[in-house]
């Protein structure tokens, strides 16, 4: 049973990286006044551009790199049309997650000639498990052994720099002049603006600070867990984030654990497939839409009052003297 356990906090982390760096992303971009429906689109493009590099130069952080790029262009596009054009950003960021998914697939057929897939990443071409000092002498020993050897150590790059970025997120938030002026904007921008801030500059940083955390994510998925980019991998963890978000109330503690629940779900749904009870297997269908109902439930029944940025979502307009 307690190996079970491990097993399942192991999964648990791993499936709930890529939601928690998308959920910090969002965190950043709402509290700007952005809302950013995109995190869909950006994990999506980033895990494509990322294993397509990584496979093609043979190296990780080479992927790392232009899954970020790729995310931060992606934020750029999303940023002109809702700051600078003052447009829709519900619809930008649908926009983007419409056209991240078909291009994904159009150009890893034209490309690698697999049905969207590239092919399987391996050596330095993926990034591989980080194992801690002294993991193998202590498995042996009861509790403390599995803790460190199977769940603390074993994980890699990213997963730790995910857990890292929490605490790092708070403090830029809460603890630093950029994370106050960022929240202001969120909440009145007129009075940013008044103190002489650029409104627009301070969203489109937060915009870029977006980018590379859903990028992390994205390259995540592709590079780091499942070695190579199948279309559609994101399978809705976009979303996912941004109800953690929520979940969360847009605090970096509240939002991370929520996303540990969801990935909780997650890797419960996956070693629940093939269960039977009494004689009936249970649909395979039924037991991968458990993390998506549950998180549905979750948000109606326990999320309490959560209080949005007042000016998230609202274009802002410079008033003119």
């Amino acid at each position: 049973m307690f190996e079970t356990i491990i097993q399942m906090l192991d999964s648990t982390v791993r499936m709930a990286t890529p939601l928690i760096l998308a959920s910090l992303a969002g965190m950043f971009s709402e509290r700007s006044g952005v809302v950013n429906i995109a995190l869909e689109g950006k994990l999506l493009a980033a895990a494509f551009a990322g294993a397509a590099v990584a496979y093609l130069s043979g190296s990780a952080w080479l992927g790392l790199g232009a899954g970020i790029l790729i995310s931060i262009l992606l934020s750029m596009v999303h940023g002109f049309a809702s700051i600078t054009h003052r447009g829709d950003q519900v619809v930008s960021g649908m926009a983007i997650n419409i056209l991240a998914a078909g291009l994904t697939v159009t150009l890893g057929r034209y490309w690698f000639h697999q049905g969207g897939q590239t092919p399987a990443l391996s050596g330095d071409g993926r990034f591989a498990p980080i194992h801690l000092p002294g993991a193998d002498a202590i498995h042996s020993i009861p509790f403390i052994g599995p803790i460190y050897s199977d769940l603390l150590s074993g994980h890699s790059l990213i997963e730790y720099l995910a857990f890292a970025m929490v605490p790092l997120s708070w403090f830029i938030l809460f603890r630093t002049r950029f994370g106050l002026r960022l929240r202001a904007v969120g909440e009145s921008p007129s009075a940013v603006d008044t103190a002489g801030i650029s409104v627009v500059r301070m969203r489109y940083s937060a915009l870029v600070i977006c980018g590379i955390l859903v990028g992390m994510g994205g390259v995540y998925l592709s590079v780091g867990q499942t070695a190579q980019f199948i279309p559609n991998m994101s399978a809705g963890k976009g979303y996912m984030a941004l109800a953690a978000l929520i979940f969360g109330k847009w605090k970096p503690k509240n939002a991370m654990f929520a996303c540990l629940l969801f990935g909780f779900l997650d890797a419960l749904a996956i070693r629940l497939q093939g269960v039977t009870v009494d004689g009936f297997t249970i649909p395979v269908q039924a037991i991968e839409a458990l993390p998506y109902v549950l998180t549905v439930f979750l948000l109606a029944g326990f999320i309490g009052k959560a209080i949005a940025p007042k000016s998230v979502g609202v274009p802002y307009t410079k008033e003119r003297e």
